[in-house]
């Protein structure tokens, strides 16, 4: 098997966990079959470089001194808002040679900027899907997915979504096998798929301030197949059905309904991709009760039946 050379940029202001995270992955995958990765950092002096948080790395030398790497991975941060042309150039001259291009969060400003990402489908932080969309026409820019993968070029979303992508590619290079060790190591899950929304309904919908609400949006999560209706919620918290949805609503930002379908749908989708239960299993499981209610529930919300989505997006074991 051939050795992969993982290239990293820094630069002044990039976030500490864009590159760190990652890099323990590959790291992983190494310790774990050894010759099979060999990472390098680099900033543009060869200078040690400030990240947002302060810390402060030292890369092992200059980019002008770096050989064409199998994966060039660009992290993202502060330091992305206002682009360095020097490193735009270098991006621009040197990004087409690698055998895959891959950034983390915002580092997908910088790709952008260096014209890497043109007519390519790329993600990156949620809050910056606009802004790169805007600035740049010619890049489709999908602001929902974890990650992205376009050909050899695969972008991610902020922060930890680098893992979910840095164990992607693992699983690719090597087996599963591997990617479920590091996953292990690091105890994060092996692999959040691609597709998965950045945010989850825990995250998207608002924590309840009151004890009493957020126990039932434990519960909900907790018990998908339950009775999760108004009235049932409502006893649980020990309100009325309408105080408690007025309640819920407004603590919330959603209504309990459109909470409930988001955590079943969920639920549904990480049974696909991580099980072999049958749509019929999955649906009884997930609280929609019959295989049509939950195939409903998919076209309408994903444009795809339960049976496609799993063929699609589980993978191969």
């Amino acid at each position: 098997m051939p050795q992969r050379t993982v290239l990293v940029v820094l630069f002044d202001g990039v976030q500490s966990l864009d590159v760190t995270g990652p890099l323990e992955v590959f790291a992983g995958a190494e310790r774990h079959t050894p010759g099979t990765y060999r990472i390098r950092t680099a900033s543009l002096d060869g200078a040690p470089v400030r990240t947002s948080s302060g810390l402060t790395l030292v890369p092992d030398g200059p980019l002008a001194g770096a050989r064409d790497p199998h994966t060039l991975l660009v992290p993202g941060g502060e330091g992305t808002r206002t682009s360095d042309p020097e490193l735009t150039a270098w991006l621009r001259a040197h990004g087409p040679r690698a055998r895959r291009l891959v950034s983390v969060c915002t580092g997908a400003i910088l790709l952008a900027g260096a014209g890497l990402l043109d007519g390519r489908r790329v993600t990156t932080h949620w809050s910056y899907c606009a802004k790169l969309a805007r600035d740049h026409p010619s890049v489709t820019v999908e602001p929902d997915p974890v990650y992205v993968r376009d050909g050899h070029v695969a972008t991610s979303a902020g922060v930890t979504a680098g893992i979910d992508l840095a164990l992607a590619l693992v699983e690719e290079d090597l087996d599963r096998d591997a990617a479920l060790t590091v996953a292990r190591h690091l105890v994060v899950f092996l692999r959040r798929p691609g597709n998965q929304a950045q945010f989850s309904a825990q995250l998207a919908a608002q924590t309840a301030r009151r004890d009493p609400l957020r126990e039932v949006q434990r519960w909900i999560t907790e018990h998908p197949a339950d009775d999760l209706s108004v009235e049932a919620l409502a006893a649980r918290a020990r309100l009325s059905p309408r105080h408690f949805a007025r309640a819920f609503r407004d603590e919330t930002g959603t209504t309990p309904g459109r909470y409930v379908d988001r955590v079943r749908l969920e639920h549904a989708r990480r049974l696909l991709e991580d099980t072999a239960d049958g749509v019929e299993e999955v649906s009884r499981a997930s609280g929609y009760g019959t295989p049509e209610a939950m195939r409903r529930a998919f076209v309408k919300a994903l444009g795809t039946p339960p049976a496609e989505y799993r063929r699609r997006f589980r993978p191969a074991h």
